[in-house]
């Protein structure tokens, strides 16, 4: 794979490095987002339903983060960083979750009845 990337791409002479990262990146979330694969059903069990959604939506960037910087050969180098840079502000959710007073307008409070309003209409 790295020599397809590396010969048929180009991405050398184009200033493109990081850019299969970037597309593997990305392209999981959507996989993630689009088969209904979700970190967060199983750490809805383990915790508060949106300590979950931080976690899961943060552990899931970080696995991609992975994913994609072993597959990007001017990338790899840079794997064990990335993916230690992801994890540690993770450390901080417990702190922030004490002390940080969440707004009233806050996603998470007051706009269940929107969601369920937006989720039932149809979209064009």
């Amino acid at each position: 794979m790295e020599s397809i990337l590396e010969n048929i791409l180009v991405f050398e002479d184009l200033s493109l490095r990081g850019f299969v990262f970037g597309f593997v990146h990305v392209a999981l979330i959507l996989i993630g987002y689009y088969t209904g694969w979700s970190i967060n059903r199983f750490l809805k069990i383990l915790s508060k339903g949106y300590i979950a959604g931080i976690i899961g939506a943060a552990g899931a960037h970080v696995l991609a983060d992975l994913v994609a910087s072993l597959i990007d050969p001017s990338i790899r180098p840079m794997t064990v960083g990335i993916v230690i840079g992801g994890i540690i502000p993770l450390l901080f959710i417990p702190i922030l979750e004490k002390y940080v007073i969440k707004s009233d307008d806050h996603i998470m409070v007051g706009d269940h009845e929107d969601i369920k309003k937006d989720l039932k209409q149809e979209h064009s």
